[in-house]
């Protein structure tokens, strides 16, 4: 496991240096002048000629990303154009814990909903149990989370109406439980929930059905075992590992699964700021935000395959 894990981290190593180069490269050459038009109509060309040699934009791309490298592995994620001179760093640090938050939550709601359920429709499949659980899963998986967001939103609306006085947008503190921090995060963190408890409602439902066709269920069950012990200890321990590999994704995706649900319910995330910087053309922070998604999605990875090898023995031993 150990030789494993080596060589895993290794090649993610390779695949975030070519992440690295991509989002550089793209920003580098992408049409237009950020400095130059984040000066306006207060253009100056001696101040401009000084801005572009404390950003480095006067040297070559290669020195440039050289540099970009020699500043990631000091944990420095560069210098801000809007505001001018400011860490990057400095601008994520209090939008990062909210997302994370968010994101944390909401994915723990999404498994604990979406497993189970699938659970059930496998075993009570084609019952009207089965239809009313995968039709409320379709319904809800045909349903982008920005428009489900609207939704809640507009029925948020209408709640406050009738005096109830229900928060409709913002966070709260973070990391904070209070009944007024609750009542902030909660409606968020279930639209969050609610929007990827479809896929693995259907994915544990298509997974369980195939490994209970199995012939070993089958004995198990001629063998006289209790179902319980049939459906917790031989089928859903080989029908977890697809589940796996999607459970990988989504703990590398926490942060960008809630971009929406962030600008809809106006919490101050990192969806704000990237959202910001993408129309200031403000690269660096551009560039941090898709670095840190990246390093999310490589190490999601990487858990996935050391969940592999301990719900599975064959898989260690290969």
């Amino acid at each position: 496991m150990t030789r494993f894990l080596v060589k895993r981290l290794i090649g993610l190593f390779f695949i975030l240096i070519g992440v690295t180069f991509i989002t550089f490269i793209l920003g580098y050459l992408a049409p237009g002048d950020p400095i130059k038009e984040s000066m306006g109509d207060h253009f100056n060309p001696t101040l401009w000629l000084q801005l572009r040699h404390a950003y480095g934009f006067d040297l070559p791309w290669y020195q440039q990303y050289l540099n970009f490298l020699i500043r990631l592995a000091h944990f420095d994620l560069g210098t801000s154009f809007h505001p001018q001179q400011r860490a990057v760093w400095d601008i994520l640090k209090d939008g990062v814990p909210i997302s994370v938050e968010l994101s944390l939550w909401g994915a723990l709601v999404t498994l604990l909903m979406g497993i189970p359920v699938g659970i059930i429709s496998a075993i009570k499949a084609n019952t009207w149990i089965d239809t009313t659980n995968m039709s409320i899963a379709l319904i809800l998986y045909a349903l982008p989370s920005f428009i489900l967001s609207v939704f809640v939103q507009l029925l948020l609306l209408w709640i406050d109406k009738t005096g109830l006085g229900w928060p409709i947008s913002g966070w709260g503190d973070p990391w904070q439980y209070t009944w007024s921090d609750i009542q902030y995060k909660l409606v968020p963190i279930l639209t969050y929930g609610a929007a990827g408890y479809a896929y693995y409602a259907r994915l544990t439902r298509t997974t369980m059905l195939e490994v209970l066709r199995q012939d070993y269920v089958r004995t198990a069950r001629a063998k006289g075992l209790r179902e319980k012990a049939v459906i917790y200890r031989h089928t859903l321990r080989n029908a977890i590992i697809p589940l796996i590999t999607a459970v990988g994704l989504l703990l590398g995706l926490l942060v960008t699964g809630s971009f929406f649900i962030e600008n809809i319910f106006n919490i101050p995330g990192i969806a704000n700021i990237t959202v910001s910087a993408v129309s200031q053309r403000n690269y660096p922070v551009i560039q941090a935000t898709t670095i840190l998604v990246a390093i999310g999605v490589v190490f999601g990875n990487l858990i996935s395959d050391i969940l592999y090898g301990i719900v599975d023995p064959r898989i260690k031993t290969e």
